[in-house]
């Protein structure tokens, strides 16, 4: 028996295009799953998935906007229509606000939950109804240990991140009896062409201050996150739901 095998699976992973989303994508698609890879630039999509194919994995890229209900069920039709199901979906889009709470203005606010929250909330709820037709699935909700131990200027990011936890601990238990399995994989500090510019650059003493509270005494790369997404997108992890995996080097230690 193979462990860990995604052959035949059909995943959609939300921001697949670059970084952490990026990072998950090849892993899953590595393991034999087709990763359909959902972002709002359709160019950026197709050559996310272009360079899966020349590796001779599967992918595929269906250009999407999370915060559009109508965008998200659109996509779902593609993909159901494409490759016939959705076993697994890949909530990573998401963006992050770096402010002190006192100058965070309402619509930066509200373009934060929009994406981070109401975006996974909607993709949940639209893909998760095509897994109830079907012999149900694995969501994955990709949220932050800021959820669990705060960083300075990062309240409402926080905020969004501690929400998804608990979404997700509530679809769990709503959707065990679907056979659908709901669960947080928690990154840390992550060097991604988005965090490149701000942690070596621009706030260097910021990464210094992390690694002196990372017990692995190093920041992650998007690889870091590989092996968690399979174990919770596969067979071995039936029996897991409603759980938060915090993949941080030991930060929330």
């Amino acid at each position: 028996m193979k462990y860990f095998d995604l052959s035949g699976k059909v995943a959609v992973v939300t921001g697949g295009n670059r970084g952490i989303g990026f990072g998950i994508t090849k892993g899953l698609a590595g393991a034999g799953a087709t990763v359909v890879i959902t972002n709002r630039n359709a160019a950026e999509g197709q050559k996310a998935a272009a360079s899966l194919e020349q590796e001779g994995l599967k992918g595929a890229a269906v250009s999407a906007d999370v915060t559009s209900t109508s965008s998200i069920k659109e996509m779902a039709f593609r993909v159901i229509g494409d490759f016939g199901k959705i076993d697994i979906l890949v909530n990573n889009a998401a963006v992050v606000l770096r402010k002190p709470a006192e100058d965070v203005l309402e619509e930066e606010w509200d373009n934060l939950m929009n994406l981070n929250v109401r975006g996974t909330f909607f993709c949940c709820q639209i893909v998760g109804r095509e897994m109830m037709r079907g012999n149900g699935g694995k969501i994955i909700n990709i949220s932050s240990n800021v959820a669990y131990r705060l960083q300075p200027i990062r309240s409402v990011y926080a905020t969004s991140k501690a929400a998804i936890n608990h979404l997700t601990r509530a679809l769990a238990m709503e959707w065990a009896r679907y056979n659908i399995n709901v669960n947080v994989l928690a990154p840390s500090v992550t060097i991604t062409d988005i965090n490149r510019k701000y942690y070596l650059e621009e706030h260097p003493e910021a990464l210094e201050a992390h690694l002196k509270l990372t017990p692995k005494g190093r920041v992650a790369t998007p690889e870091d996150y590989v092996g968690a997404a399979i174990f919770l997108a596969s067979d071995e992890a039936d029996y897991v739901t409603g759980q938060i995996l915090y993949v941080d080097g030991g930060v929330t230690l």
